[in-house]
């Protein structure tokens, strides 16, 4: 999987990789090449007391020195800014890949392990390609360069690094076998403390509301405890390996000074053989040891990858028509036919036969009480998921053959949550209709009842608004939503109960406001409050996913027990009437 990932994403950067590719053979070339001259300056120069030989030779050094140098900078270079791109190009592909989700989809990866996976995750396999660049690239070309270099040294004293070498290895993959699960275990651990913070500093107000700051608190450190016993183990893991394989290399170092004084004393070598051999030695060794490093990264990049894979590889169930249809005759009509939603692997509907119409002109209301699939149906218009069964039509049209701007532009949602983004009062407003002028963006502020607030800040439209809409209100956040919707001015308008947090006087004005600007618009609304829906043409009553009545106020009242039981627990008989 992590050999797949980084093999697609390195396609564009083919020619950079060639030429890192060539810097390092050079700078490893010259690396391998500077013990035999030294050892020539060893037997040659000083030895025979040629000081002219030793300074040339120096020469010739110095020379292969900063051309080792130079390729190094430069294959360092080229490693570092293709690494990154990889890494951009990766966080790109997940982010597009996620941007495509739908709910369904979006809720089974959950929020926190998709920030990791975006960020972390990503960081991770990055780091693995800019080590592999500048350290593995040059560990075979050193290992085997560097063999071959100490065959020519001398052959006998070679057959030592036929049992170093495998020793060493040996090492390494008992460490790195039982470092991957340790590592798969840690990103999950990641997950788990990114989704606790997460929910701590979005529910601050309700844990500071019912003082369970102790009680968050223990949570918290729970997982971080959970998290550090497992960056414990592998430290440990990762701390044994350094120690042993050092305890490999010294005494790899001492065998062949035993070894190599023995035939120096039996005129069997010379003396800068010996030195260029242990300079091979340790170049052989610290290839091992480079590659020992990457290993040591390989596991938890490997875990990686599968994840970031399985973003990448989740297909959406919200998928875009091969020849959509782009333009309506008709102007926001409207219906669902035996519309059905069921979760993945879920035993029950969530919604199952539902038949409604909603017409321009005209106001249908949803109610029911809470998890009878109110918020669920208004999801399937705008296709935040598909239905399971049925159909959802808009002017004729089943969504699912609309083209995405289409749909977009015919259909205007106000969330059960709204959510701004950081930024003003101004680019809020705007985000559905980038082009939308000043006047424009107050008169949706008039009908939303928010013209009066937003005035008295002393930016207006300027005003600075936080990550979420953090310094405004609830009531003023909602209000703000409804505005950014009537901004684009869709032909469907669908308030999934987004007049919850209004007290009843502004409830009434923006719903009178509503009724005159969206007179020819089609407009569903979900509501909980009967005082919102009791004016609405049209009442639908959910009760466990399935339409069990439909008709006015006073029909409902008078034939359907659901409604009126909903009723009779805000208001009493006579308000009721």
């Amino acid at each position: 999987m992590l050999i797949t990932l980084i093999r697609g994403h390195l396609r564009p950067y083919t020619r950079p990789l060639w030429l890192l590719v060539l810097l390092q053979l050079v700078q490893t070339i010259a690396a391998l090449y500077l013990p035999t001259l030294n050892a020539d300056i060893i037997d040659n120069g000083v030895v025979k007391g040629d000081t002219g030989y030793i300074l040339r030779t120096g020469g010739v050094m110095v020379a292969v020195t900063l051309l080792q140098l130079l390729c190094t900078v430069g294959a360092v270079y080229f490693a570092a800014s293709t690494a990154m791109a990889i890494g951009r190009d990766v966080r790109a592909a997940v982010f597009g890949r996620v941007q495509s989700f739908s709910a369904r989809e979006m809720g089974h990866f959950g929020a926190p392990s998709l920030i990791t996976r975006t960020t972390n995750d990503v960081q991770q396999v990055q780091m693995l390609v800019l080590m592999s660049f500048t350290l593995m690239v040059t560990a075979p070309i050193m290992c085997f360069g560097g063999i071959l270099m100490a065959l020519n040294q001398d052959i006998p004293l070679s057959t030592l690094l036929l049992l170093i070498v495998p020793v060493l290895g040996v090492v390494v993959s008992v460490i790195v076998r039982r470092l991957r699960p340790q590592f798969r275990l840690m990103q999950e651990r990641i997950d788990i403390v990114n989704r606790v913070l997460r929910e701590q500093i979005t529910g601050l107000r309700v844990i500071r509301a019912f003082v369970r700051d102790r009680h968050e608190s223990a949570r918290f450190g729970g997982s971080n405890d959970e998290l550090m016993d497992v960056s414990l183990r592998v430290g440990k893991l990762m701390a044994l390996m350094f120690p042993l394989v050092m305890l490999v290399v010294n005494a790899s170092s001492v065998a062949v000074m035993w070894f190599g004084g023995h035939r120096i004393d039996g005129g069997s070598m010379q003396i800068g053989a010996l030195t260029a051999f242990l300079s091979y030695l340790m170049q052989i060794l610290m290839s091992v040891m480079m590659a020992t490093f990457m290993f040591m990264m390989v596991p938890r990049a490997e875990v990686c990858a599968e994840r970031i894979q399985e973003v990448l590889d989740t297909q959406t169930s919200v998928v875009p028509p091969l020849e959509p249809v782009r333009s309506l005759t008709a102007r926001g009509h409207l219906e669902l036919r035996g519309a059905e939603f069921r979760y993945p692997g879920a035993e029950a509907c969530v919604l199952r036969d539902i038949d409604l119409v909603a017409r321009p002109g005209e106001t249908t209301a949803v109610i029911g009480s809470t998890g009878s699939g109110k918020s669920t149906l208004l999801g399937l218009v705008p296709r935040l998921f598909d239905a399971t069964g049925g159909s959802v039509l808009v002017d004729g049209v089943d969504v699912r053959d609309l083209s995405p701007e289409v749909l977009a532009r015919v259909v205007g949602l106000v969330p059960q949550r709204p959510y701004l983004f950081s930024g003003t009062v101004a680019s809020n407003l705007r985000y559905g209709k980038p082009d939308a002028t000043d006047e424009e963006l107050w008169a949706a502020l008039e009908v939303a009842q928010a013209r009066d607030f937003v005035e008295r800040i002393p930016e207006g439209l300027e005003a600075p608004i936080a990550q979420g809409g953090g310094n405004v209100s609830g009531g003023q956040r909602q209000r703000l939503a409804i505005a950014r919707a009537l901004v684009r001015r869709p032909e469907i308008y669908l308030f999934d109960d987004s007049f919850s947090a209004l007290d009843y006087a502004t409830d009434a004005a923006l719903r009178a406001a509503l009724a005159r600007e969206t007179a020819e618009a089609t407009v569903v609304i979900v509501a909980q409050r009967v005082s919102t829906i009791r004016d609405a043409d049209r009442i639908v009553v959910l009760d466990e996913g399935q339409v069990v009545g439909v008709g006015t106020h006073g029909e409902l009242m008078e034939g359907n027990s659901t409604y009126r039981e909903i009723v009779l627990s805000q208001l009493t008989e006579a308000e009721a009437a």
